[in-house]
């Protein structure tokens, strides 16, 4: 990502959110390849995530579809909000490994609850390295959910 399209990244964010009327203190983290992490910190973040990180991840994307007309080289956005999507892959995490643990002792599958795909990757990639279990995504979106199996 040059320098030039870092700077309008900047620039309409900055209007972007000036324009939600939210006080917020945006952060812009050192790009990451073609990704650049943008951290909001605000006093009302529940309001910006929505439930379950909806609201967050729809803004997200209109934020990047305004970008991506005056961008035309390839590049990402990663916004979170007060550290939210920090905790929740750590606590993703936590839950794939404590549920693997369970499946692996009593040799029963589990279903998590259905979850958005950046979220089921997590457990899928959490997961990967282990001999005991395996992971599959079933059902259809939005109910599509992973299943935690013992390994045969």
């Amino acid at each position: 990502m040059n320098q030039q399209s870092l700077e309008i990244i900047k620039e309409i964010t900055k209007e972007f959110f000036k324009k939600t009327t939210f006080e917020a203190e945006i952060e812009f983290l050192p790009p990451q390849e073609l990704t650049l992490p943008i951290n909001l910190k605000t006093d009302d973040p529940q309001i910006l995530i929505g439930e379950g990180g909806q609201t967050l991840v729809e803004i997200q994307h209109l934020l990047k579809t305004i970008l991506k007309r005056k961008i035309q080289e390839p590049f990402f956005i990663d916004l979170d909000i007060n550290g939210y999507k920090k905790k929740k892959i750590e606590y993703l995490k936590e839950l794939a490994k404590s549920v693997a643990d369970e499946v692996a002792l009593t040799k029963k599958e589990k279903s998590l609850a259905s979850m958005p795909a950046y979220e089921r990757r997590i457990i899928h990639l959490e997961l990967a390295g282990r001999q005991d279990v395996t992971t599959e995504s079933i059902g259809q979106e939005p109910e599509r959910k992973v299943i935690i199996r013992p390994y045969p």
